[in-house]
C-alpha cells in the first residue's frame, strides 16, 4: 500500500479504525488488508460477517463461531454470521467480549450493531480493555456516533450521498474537495491531526497470502 503524502501510522493493538465508502469503493478489501496486519496471532479477533462477504470467507485458517458460543481465548480469527434481527443475542455476545477483554472486533456492517449497549461499551472503553476494532459502513449517518468520536483512525473512500460527504468532511477536513481515484482513500490519523491520501491496497490474493504467512502451524494445518 503506497503512501505518497507522508508517514503512514497504522493502529496499535488497542486502537480503533472506522472505514467508510459506498459499495464497490474498496473499503472491504482495505479493511481485510488491515485485519491481516493486526494481532490475531496473540489474541482472538471476532469478525462479524453480516453480509456473507466472500473475501472474509476466503481468509485462510479462520474458525466458525456461533452467536451463543463462549468467547475464545486462544489467538486466531473467529467468524460469526449473525442474523440481522438477532439483537438480543448480539448484545449478549458483545457483553461477553467486553467482560473478557483483549479481543478484537471487526464489523463488516457497523450499522447492524448500532443501538446495542455493549457495542457502545466496547467503543468507549476499548482502549483500556484492549479491544481493538475495525468498523465499516457505506452510510456514515446510519451508525453510532461513538464510532466516530472514539476512532483513532478514519479511512474514507468515495461516497455517494451528499449528507454523508458533509458528515465526513467535518471529521476529515477537505474530504469533500478531493476527487479520489478508484480504490484510493483518505487516511485520517486523529491524534496526530494528519490526513494522507492512500493508493489502493494489495490484491485479494496478496491479502490471503499475508494471512497464510502469519498463521501459526497449528492453524495452518486446520486451514
Amino acid at each position: 500500500m503506497a503512501d505518497p503524502d507522508g508517514i503512514l501510522h497504522l493502529p496499535s493493538d488497542s486502537e480503533r479504525v472506522a472505514i467508510i465508502g459506498h459499495t464497490g469503493s474498496g473499503k472491504t478489501q482495505a479493511a481485510v488488508w488491515q485485519l491481516s496486519l493486526r494481532n490475531y496471532t496473540t489474541q482472538p479477533w471476532i469478525v462479524f460477517n453480516f453480509k456473507g462477504d466472500g473475501l472474509i470467507d476466503s481468509i485462510p485458517g479462520t474458525f466458525d463461531l456461533g452467536i451463543k458460543d463462549r468467547i475464545p481465548k486462544r489467538p486466531g480469527i473467529y467468524v460469526v454470521r449473525p442474523l440481522p434481527d438477532d439483537k438480543e443475542n448480539l448484545d449478549a455476545f458483545l457483553f461477553r467480549v467486553w467482560k473478557q477483554e483483549r479481543v478484537g472486533i471487526y464489523a463488516d456492517e457497523g450499522y447492524m450493531l448500532t443501538g446495542l449497549k455493549y457495542f457502545r461499551a466496547c467503543l468507549t472503553q476499548g482502549r483500556s480493555k484492549r479491544i481493538p476494532m475495525i468498523v465499516l459502513s457505506q452510510r456514515p449517518r446510519w451508525i453510532d456516533r461513538f464510532v466516530w468520536s472514539e476512532a483513532d483512525y478514519l479511512q474514507a473512500f468515495s461516497l455517494s450521498q451528499a449528507d454523508d460527504k458533509d458528515l465526513v468532511d467535518g471529521m476529515i477536513p477537505g474530504y469533500d474537495d478531493v476527487e479520489l481515484p478508484e480504490f484510493w482513500s483518505l487516511w485520517r490519523d486523529v491524534r496526530r491531526r494528519q490526513t494522507l491520501m492512500l493508493r489502493a491496497v494489495p490484491t485479494e490474493e496478496q491479502i490471503r497470502r499475508a494471512f497464510k504467512d502469519r498463521l501459526p502451524n497449528r492453524i495452518r494445518l486446520v486451514a
